[in-house]
């Protein structure tokens, strides 16, 4: 059965920054419903190949009947070992879009809707272990208070973790409606939803590792890309960005760009063009998009 997933942000745009050459060979590390991928087929020739990832079994019922497409049925953190399996060590373009879908949000028991009631899973695998159930109910009042202030920015994270510690000490919290009733102190009517947003986004990111995934990802792009290969990603909070952004212009997440022994600097991609974010006209349309950055950058020349 295809599940419904709504349209991809910055659908045009994001595929332009590939600059695709009809004969060549592109990855969609993000394939959830085929949105990005659909058009960047529609764009190669038939020697064309394009590779997909989706660790989400839901995809599965959105994959096109397409000899050109091949989908690979895991976490694009592992991407450079599973295109080797299929022999391929460069290709042409990469596209990532980090946005959780809207279809894992609209489907209540993924538990990763503030506005549904569901089980505190959050699992983008749901092969993993790890769900918002365990990190809510089995971390440690000092852990919990580090994943709510490092991905989720919430100044009172102590707090929330104390009141969340000593709920769970009487009964366990199961569903996202009980964790809203232990945050009751918490919900104060203006920016309750604003709260809530940022405190499910930090379990998420912490169930899924999310933010080590993207480091991994991006420090195989520069190998994997022929020269002038292009990569193009989208964000949509400023720890994603923050990590792509880096990495373009350093070559690396902390410090600054390494340089050789005449102080040039060498960075293996170079950024293409500006920062592009929706338009007012696309955000009235998908209010998903209203948080979307699009990055794009090519690898640089190899170095001798």
């Amino acid at each position: 059965m295809e599940m419904s997933y709504h349209n991809p942000v910055l659908l045009k745009e994001t595929v332009d920054g590939l600059a695709i050459q009809p004969d060549g060979i592109y990855v969609d590390v993000t394939y959830g419903g085929g949105g990005h991928s659909k058009e960047i087929l529609s764009r190669l020739s038939d020697k064309g190949k394009l590779f997909a990832f989706d660790q989400d079994p839901d995809a599965l019922a959105n994959v096109v009947d397409d000899p050109r497409l091949i989908l690979i049925p895991e976490n694009f953190r592992y991407i450079s070992r599973f295109l080797r399996f299929y022999k391929v060590t460069k290709v042409d373009g990469i596209l990532a879009d980090f946005g959780v879908s809207s279809h894992q949000f609209d489907e209540a028991s993924r538990g990763f809707s503030t506005r549904t009631e569901g089980v505190l899973d959050m699992r983008m695998n749901q092969r993993s272990e790890l769900s918002a159930r365990e990190v809510v109910n089995n971390y440690s009042e000092e852990d919990l208070a580090s994943v709510l202030y490092q991905y989720g920015d919430l100044k009172n994270s102590r707090h929330i973790a104390r009141v969340i510690v000593n709920s769970r000490s009487s009964q366990p919290i199961d569903t996202t409606e009980e964790l809203k009733k232990v945050l009751k102190p918490f919900l104060k009517g203006f920016r309750d939803q604003k709260f809530l947003a940022q405190l499910y986004q930090a379990i998420r990111i912490e169930v899924n590792g999310e933010l080590q995934v993207i480091k991994e990802f991006l420090l195989q792009v520069p190998d994997l890309l022929t020269e002038g290969g292009r990569l193009s990603v989208l964000s949509y909070h400023s720890l994603e960005d923050r990590l792509v952004k880096r990495f373009i212009q350093n070559g690396k997440f902390e410090g600054e760009a390494e340089k050789d022994v005449f102080g040039r600097v060498s960075v293996p991609l170079k950024k293409v063009g500006k920062l592009i974010v929706p338009s007012e006209k696309e955000i009235a349309e998908n209010n998903r998009a209203r948080s979307a950055k699009l990055r794009i950058a090519a690898r640089n020349k190899y170095e001798n």
